[in-house]
C-alpha cells in the first residue's frame, strides 16, 4: 500500500513579515526563510511536535489571505495550550465542546462553553486565527483511534 504523508498545508498572508513574526511568537520552528526575485518568497514553520509544516511566502499560490479554515493543531491538553497562546499574545477562543459529542461543526451554533463533560479524547476545542484571518482549532486528543 502506498503512503500519503501530509506535509505542507500553504496559508495565504498578505504580509509574510506579519505572519512570520506572528507564528515565530507563537513558537512554531522557522525552517526556510527563501527569495528568489522580488516576486516569489517561502516561509516554511513548524509546529512544536508536528510532523507537518505551515509556508506562508509570496508567489506561492492564487488563495486570498485569511481564507484557509479549521486548521487543527492537535494537544494533549487543552487549557495548556489555550494558555500557552493566550500568555503568547494571541486571542483564544475560550474551551468548547459539541453539542453532539466528539465532532464539532462548522461555525458556532453548536458550540457548548466548557470542557467536553467526560474530557473524552476528540472532544474539547478552542480556536484562534493569524493576523490574515485564517483559523486554527486546538483539538484535545489523549487516546488515538486505532491505528492512527
Amino acid at each position: 500500500m502506498v503512503e500519503y504523508k501530509l506535509e505542507v498545508i500553504v496559508l495565504p498572508v498578505a504580509d509574510v513579515d506579519r505572519a512570520k513574526d506572528f507564528y515565530s511568537r507563537i513558537g512554531f520552528r522557522e525552517d526556510v526563510d527563501y527569495v528568489s526575485g522580488a516576486d516569489f518568497r517561502v516561509v516554511h514553520f513548524t509546529p512544536p511536535g508536528s510532523r507537518c509544516s505551515i509556508v506562508v511566502g509570496t508567489g506561492i499560490g492564487t488563495a486570498q489571505p485569511g481564507s484557509v479554515q479549521n486548521v487543527h493543531l492537535i494537544v494533549d491538553d487543552i487549557e495548556e495550550a489555550r494558555a500557552d497562546l493566550v500568555g503568547r499574545g494571541v486571542e483564544v477562543s475560550e474551551i468548547f465542546h459539541d453539542e453532539g459529542g466528539v465532532f464539532h461543526h462548522a461555525g458556532t451554533e453548536k458550540r457548548v462553553p466548557g470542557l467536553h463533560p467526560e474530557r473524552r479524547s476528540y472532544g474539547s476545542f478552542a480556536s484562534f486565527s493569524d493576523p490574515d484571518g485564517n483559523g486554527f482549532v486546538l483539538q484535545e486528543v489523549t487516546e488515538r483511534i486505532p491505528g492512527r
